[in-house]
């Protein structure tokens, strides 16, 4: 069985590895003008994955853990907020850059993200830790390297040396992360021979589009720009 990935718009995700789990990224459904109207309501959900706290990524996690008791791995404090607001207080869910959970073989590893992470709340922000990206090592080996929001960093090429993922999901709608420039810079580093672009269309200001980014990427990589409620297989 194959690795299948769905785009939802915006930045999150699903994905269906060949273990038959249903995993979400960052599942911004509900208020996401580009999430499609039949993927608003998910049908299971095996784990929940986080790279910060904003809004716009954090979006429905407390609704869908409480749904189906899924776990919802996230960075220690954004982790901890969580189980504030009605999800499980388990340690082993809550983990910080470098570090590795294992979910019945599903492996999330967090890397760094250059980005902030905040939860606005009653008129005021609140700490939510680090922003991250992580890798996702599904159970036949395959790894999908999700950046999360962030710009080009140096320290992506130790993540291609260090984990050396099959594909790469990054954003390029520029103004709040990278745009197509730095994210084929991006590429270059992470040394990947397919990148899914994210994070852009959504509204407005996120002008960066994968054409451009198919312009500037290094020679021989891929550019898989699904349409939302689009499935990939790998």
């Amino acid at each position: 069985m194959a690795t299948e990935l769905t785009w939802l718009g915006h930045s999150a995700f699903r994905i269906d590895t060949p273990g038959g789990k249903r995993v979400y990224v960052d599942p911004f459904l509900n208020g996401n003008p580009t999430c499609p109207e039949s993927e608003l309501e998910p049908e299971r959900c095996d784990l929940i994955a986080l790279t910060h706290g904003h809004d716009d990524h954090l979006g429905d996690t407390v609704a869908i853990a409480q749904k189906f008791g899924c776990p919802v791995i996230a960075q220690v404090e954004l982790r901890g907020w969580l189980s504030t607001m009605g999800l499980s207080q388990d340690p082993t869910q809550a983990v910080n850059k470098g570090g590795t959970v294992d979910v019945e073989g599903v492996k999330l590893t967090l890397t760094h993200g250059n980005h902030s992470s905040s939860l606005f709340r009653d008129g005021v922000f609140q700490y939510a830790g680090e922003s991250c990206g992580f890798v996702l090592e599904v159970e036949d080996g395959f790894k999908i390297y999700v950046a999360g929001d962030t710009n080009v960093f140096g320290d992506m090429s130790l993540i291609g040396r260090i984990y050396a993922p099959d594909v790469a999901i990054v954003p390029i709608g520029d103004h709040y992360t990278m745009g197509p420039g730095e994210a084929a810079v991006a590429l270059e580093l992470l040394g990947v021979s397919r990148c899914v672009p994210c994070h852009y269309g959504t509204f407005p200001l996120l002008h960066g589009t994968p054409e451009r980014l198919r312009e500037l990427a290094p020679a021989g990589v891929e550019i898989l720009a699904p349409e939302p409620g689009e499935t990939l297989t790998f």
